[in-house]
């Protein structure tokens, strides 16, 4: 149990290490890294190697956004291979769809007891 929470922990801390970098060493915007994130996770869910990465770090690698990447391509080849094509339009936000709402709630309820400031 607790060799669990270290490799989750050594993973995620990992990834997020690899994002501070590429703030810190290229002129890319976060925005940008953070959508190379998920394209890197699509595509290594679509190839099928994020699956190993799972089964060893757990929560170290869904949490992240590259986990979200992840679900979208395994929800899309779930959904493709039970529906067909259809499931190219509506495996990867069937997938997500718990996460989604939960992040769209979680703005909801912030937004209701913070004031914005002008920066």
């Amino acid at each position: 149990m607790l060799l669990m929470f270290i490799k989750a922990f050594v993973v995620g801390g990992l990834i997020c290490v690899v994002g501070q970098l590429l703030i810190d060493i290229t002129k890319l915007t976060p925005a940008r890294i953070l959508v190379t994130f998920v394209c890197l996770g699509v595509v290594l869910g679509g190839l099928g190697v994020y699956d190993y990465l799972i089964d060893f770090a757990g929560a170290g690698a869904a949490i992240p956004l590259t986990g979200f990447g992840y679900a979208l391509a395994k929800g899309v080849k779930e959904a493709v291979a039970q529906q067909g094509f259809l499931g190219v339009l509506t495996g990867g936000l069937t997938a997500c769809a718990g996460g989604i709402t939960a992040a769209i709630l979680s703005g909801l309820a912030v937004s209701m007891v913070a004031r914005p400031k002008d920066k």
